[in-house]
């Protein structure tokens, strides 16, 4: 059967998804100082959900309000925020699309203004750059008691989730987050059952999906974004994840979502800080459109359940000749659904060849707040404006990040 962009797609759990198209999940940064999800965050969906991609994806919805990833993070811990986030859910899903959310525990990655003892699977520091304006404590290394917690918060928020009106989850599983430490040799240096070996170091993410599946039962999607490599001298391989899909293939998972890199090595933004490791790749195969779809081949020969792949597609014609050859069944788009909420009804109506490129004109330490400050438009009802510029808008998001920072601390120490 042909499979193209507007091609329904049937999961395991029984679940169809109107078309290929997936936004991918992204930090909002729009909840109030209590992780509360807000009007703004629900306009922005309603806008995203008007795009028609068959599914959207939320940013980070925090399991641990110690645990955040950036100010303003929505977190799910309790029935305290369902009256706030069920309105933004049904926005989301009001143009027919399907809304999960991702719900994430940052692990070691959370500033030290927020958590000065965050928890980890090792006492490893992040390897950043000091002058990047990254503030890091050392983490504590998580007892049995601490990782059965960590467990039971991603079930109980996964049926939160559900409770909230939320299509599915899915775990995120990459990018340095809690359970990528607990995968990587580089950041898990545990001796008992939860380090050492892949098996035990993928403990982890295994058991959290049994507790998750187990809470919300076996017909809501469960969906996983794991790295397909850390791209780090000693960190998570693309071999490793071949085998740990192996196991995968023995859980309930729904959707798996191939990215790559970490805040170390932010291979996710097409960028490169440190040695590779085993995964490195010529320049000229890493300039390549979707470059993790080199990564994925091994994935997919393994997987049995749908695979995404997210990063590098800005082409109607690239995505449409991955699907073509069954080298992923949905496309995840998401830097480029910043700059225009309706590029998935434009691709699938073939209006539009190109998705934009905003990193081709930005600088790059502006890219990222300059996509911030879209996504605060979007929140007031406004349109993207392309035009603004990199510096100024860069120092807009410094000066709005560190209020948003000042009135979650001014919560949190009201609350003592």
């Amino acid at each position: 059967m042909s499979v193209s962009l507007s091609t329904p797609i049937t999961l395991p759990c029984g679940q169809t998804l109107p078309n290929r198209i997936v936004k991918a999940a992204m930090s909002e940064g729009l909840s109030d100082a209590r992780g509360r999800a807000t009007p703004r965050l629900e306009a922005l969906y309603r806008r995203w959900g008007a795009g028609r991609a068959g599914l959207l994806l939320s940013g980070n919805i925090q399991v641990d309000r110690d645990h955040l990833e950036r100010p303003l993070n929505v977190v799910l811990e309790d029935e305290s925020g369902l009256d706030a986030l069920r309105p933004v859910v049904a926005a989301a899903k009001a143009g027919g699309a399907r809304f999960w959310a991702q719900i994430s525990h940052t692990g070691r990655q959370v500033s030290s203004h927020i958590n000065p003892a965050p928890l980890s699977a090792s006492a490893v520091d992040l390897d950043v750059m000091r002058d990047a304006g990254f503030s890091f404590a050392t983490p504590v290394a998580m007892t049995e008691v601490q990782i059965a917690d960590a467990i039971a918060r991603f079930a109980r928020t996964a049926a939160l989730a559900r409770e909230a009106g939320f299509d599915g989850v899915q775990f995120h599983g990459a990018h340095g987050y809690l359970i990528a430490q607990f995968l990587s040799p580089r950041t898990n240096l545990r001796s008992d059952d939860w380090g050492g070996s892949l098996k035990n170091r993928a403990r982890f993410l295994l058991e959290t999906i049994a507790a998750v599946r187990a809470a919300v039962g076996p017909d809501f999607p469960i969906g996983l974004k794991l790295n397909a490599s850390d791209f780090q001298k000693g960190g998570f391989t693309n071999a490793e994840c071949v085998e740990v899909v192996g196991w995968l293939n023995d859980t309930s998972l729904d959707l798996l979502e191939l990215s790559g890199g970490s805040l170390e090595q932010p291979k996710m933004m097409g960028l490169q800080f440190q040695e590779e490791g085993t995964d490195a790749r010529p320049e000229s195969t890493q300039r390549r459109e979707a470059f993790f779809l080199d990564f994925g081949a091994g994935v997919r020969a393994v997987a049995k359940m749908p695979l995404m792949v997210t990063g590098g597609f800005r082409t109607r014609q690239g995505m449409e000749d991955a699907l073509e050859a069954g080298e992923l069944d949905l496309v995840g788009l998401g830097r480029p659904l910043i700059v225009d909420p309706d590029l998935p009804a434009k691709l699938i109506a073939g209006t539009t060849d190109e998705a934009p490129r905003p990193e081709d004109t930005l600088e790059l330490l502006h890219m990222m707040p300059w996509l911030n400050i879209q996504l605060e438009r979007m929140g007031d009802g406004l349109e993207p404006d392309p035009a603004l510029p990199g510096a100024e808008t860069a120092e807009h998001f410094v000066a709005l990040e560190t209020a948003n920072m000042e009135a979650l601390l001014g919560e949190r120490f009201a609350d003592v």
